[in-house]
């Protein structure tokens, strides 16, 4: 009979294994390639986890735990616009949970949504504070321009790594890192310098939108 700390401990290889497997291959993965990934039957990752959809939460809720986690550790950094690079510099053991949340970004997942909300709240907090700082301009809808800003730069970044996918999810820190120095220039120029030299795209969506804000 196996005791209850083995159940745990077969159950966490279980879980990690799907969490690699699921950043790997997708959420389409089978219970089977899971299990074979585990080095245990298909029938003990039913008896752990009862059906796929039920490993998958488990790994979802697993995942959210670490995002806070290194939130948390790496506060200052991930509060100043930084999330995504202190999830990719993560040491290498960390990096299929960090392909894991990619794939679920891809899927419009539990985990890719709670990111992309915690991401979006963070980001309007430090923000207020730029602003009030005087180091950014105010916007006439602070919370559209920061939605705005967000899901930009990920979609920016999924796309990239869709068309230039790292190999392995081992590998997906360095992926995202390469992204970010290639980007860095380019994004850093457009916030400070913007883009546009008139006003007038600016003025004639004001002037004929039904009802603008502001």
């Amino acid at each position: 009979m196996r005791s209850a700390s083995e159940d745990l401990t077969t159950r966490a290889r279980i879980r990690d294994a799907a969490v690699l497997r699921f950043a790997r291959s997708g959420f389409g993965a089978s219970l089977r390639a899971v299990a074979a990934d585990a080095g245990v039957s298909p029938a003990l990752v039913v008896h752990h986890f009862g059906s796929k959809e039920r490993l998958h939460a488990a790994c979802d809720e697993h995942v959210l735990a670490w995002i806070r986690e290194a939130k948390r550790e790496n506060l200052a950094a991930a509060t100043s616009g930084r999330l995504v690079e202190v999830l990719a510099s993560a040491e290498a053991q960390f990096a299929p949970m960090v392909g894991y949340v990619l794939r679920s970004l891809q899927d419009g997942g539990a985990v890719g949504r709670a990111f992309v909300e915690q991401m979006i709240a963070d980001a309007e907090q430090y923000t207020a504070e730029a602003v009030e700082q005087g180091l950014a301009r105010p916007s006439r809808d602070e919370k559209a321009r920061v939605r705005y800003l967000v899901l930009s730069a990920l979609g920016a970044l999924l796309l990239s790594l869709t068309l230039d996918p790292p190999s392995d999810p081992q590998d997906v820190g360095a992926a995202v890192r390469r992204y970010l120095d290639q980007m860095a220039l380019a994004s850093i120029e457009l916030y400070t310098e913007g883009f546009l030299t008139t006003h007038r795209m600016l003025d004639d969506y004001l002037a004929y939108a039904p009802d603008p804000p502001g």
